[in-house]
């Protein structure tokens, strides 16, 4: 055994871990399990740790105006990055777009959903999902896509509405309502549906959920913050974000 080297690769690594940092990420919903993949690749090529929170972009805002303590922000908007950086309140010029999202309408029971949503007119089912459209975009989306439909009126006392895109998906999969909107990037594993019926609303139907990042304040000169950074923008991350139903 090569001793020598040994030792070289034990002192780089302890090195390594000694200037390991962490950085808290408020994370929207939507992105929840790539963000679990992107933290777990940040943390074996890096070393720093990503604390995750996940919830609604609307909310964020609010915390992040109130001094909550997160270091980056993947909102599901371009909006709210851009209100808050204009606000001081981030890095000024760290706003960039890591994914653009879709809209599906999805059921847990495979035989629900057709292919071309014609559900929502035949009206099979009793209560139908979204996530709050004040607080998450994917929710406005979903309201503005009934509305072109013609099926707002129809479908609002059937309405069940969660606090986030991630609390609206738990409503569907435990059956406490029939189907709902949802991301893309929920129901899909390795490019392929995981479960259930999907309908992918067109996208003529919404507009464009840009999905913008921002390095706060707080996340300034903090290496950990700059290398997730880095990571998100990087090629492998780009088709690890695509396999999840995102363009970029």
């Amino acid at each position: 055994m090569n001793y020598s080297r040994l030792l070289a690769v034990l002192t780089a690594w302890a090195l390594g871990s000694a200037h390991a940092g962490e950085v808290t990420v408020a994370v929207a919903a939507n992105f929840a399990a790539p963000m679990q993949a992107i933290a777990a690749i940040l943390e074996k090529t890096t070393g720093h740790k990503a604390e995750i929170v996940i919830g609604a972009t609307g909310r964020f805002y609010a915390q992040i105006k109130n001094g909550a303590p997160f270091d980056v922000f993947l909102a599901a908007d371009n909006e709210t990055p851009e209100k808050i950086e204009a606000e001081g309140l981030a890095v000024p010029g760290s706003r960039f777009t890591y994914a653009k999202g879709k809209l599906v309408l999805w059921s847990a029971n495979p035989a629900l959903v057709d292919a071309q949503g014609q559900v929502l007119k035949t009206g099979e089912f009793r209560k139908i999902a979204m996530a709050q459209p004040k607080v998450a975009p994917y929710g406005a989306a979903a309201m503005e896509a009934i509305t072109q439909l013609g099926l707002a009126g129809r479908l609002g006392p059937r309405l069940v509405l969660g606090e986030s895109i991630g609390q609206t998906f738990g409503f569907i999969s435990t059956g406490n309502a029939e189907l709902g909107f949802v991301a893309m990037s929920q129901v899909l594993e390795g490019g392929k549906l995981k479960g259930g019926s999907m309908w992918a609303v067109p996208a003529t139907l919404y507009q464009p959920i840009v999905q913008d990042a921002i390095v706060l304040t707080r996340g300034k000169n903090k290496p950990a913050a700059a290398a997730l950074v880095t990571l998100l923008k990087s090629d492998r991350i780009k088709d690890l974000i695509r396999s999840y139903g995102y363009e970029l």
